[in-house]
């Protein structure tokens, strides 16, 4: 396996998924805050989680990449259509698993049962993540496949 590329361009790629996504929702195409939503789990203060958050995507994105790099080695294969293909899966996972499962185990984020007693801050993101916006879905699966796509470019197979 390509340890030294899964360290390198593990961190590339995630920083870059984090960053495209932090641009697109201050250009307005999403209101999905990855890092705030992340960060919410650990402090109160947006400021801080954004900061917290952003540590803590850049971990798991490179625990997706290893999966990715261990993937490639295992089919001793890795081009950019095979890591976009992983991508998209991924996403997949993300938008129909991960996030709306979120609201059960987030201590500061609403249900989609939550009532106006509810004292959360972040809305739940509902299925495809639409709550943060009808573009959502598109934005996080061009940055996801953008992501596979390049460790599959990057890492190497062995």
């Amino acid at each position: 396996m390509d340890w030294a590329g899964w360290a390198l361009f593990g961190l590339v790629a995630t920083a870059a998924l984090t960053a495209a996504m932090i641009t697109a929702q201050l250009a307005g195409l999403t209101r999905l805050d990855l890092p705030l939503v992340l960060g919410a789990f650990v402090t109160e203060d947006p400021d801080r989680a954004r900061v917290v958050g952003f540590f803590l995507h850049l971990g798991a994105g490179q625990g997706f990449a290893l999966g990715y790099a261990a993937t490639f080695a295992l089919l001793d294969r890795a081009n950019w259509w095979i890591g976009g293909l992983f991508g998209i899966v991924h996403v997949g996972i993300a938008l129909t698993v991960i996030l709306p499962l979120l609201p059960g185990v987030h201590p500061r984020m609403a249900s989609q049962r939550a009532g106006p007693a509810s004292r959360a801050v972040l809305e739940p993101p509902g299925l495809f993540a639409l709550n943060y916006g009808i573009q959502t879905p598109l934005v996080t699966a061009v940055v996801h496949v953008i992501y596979g796509a390049c460790l599959g470019l990057l890492l190497q197979a062995r």
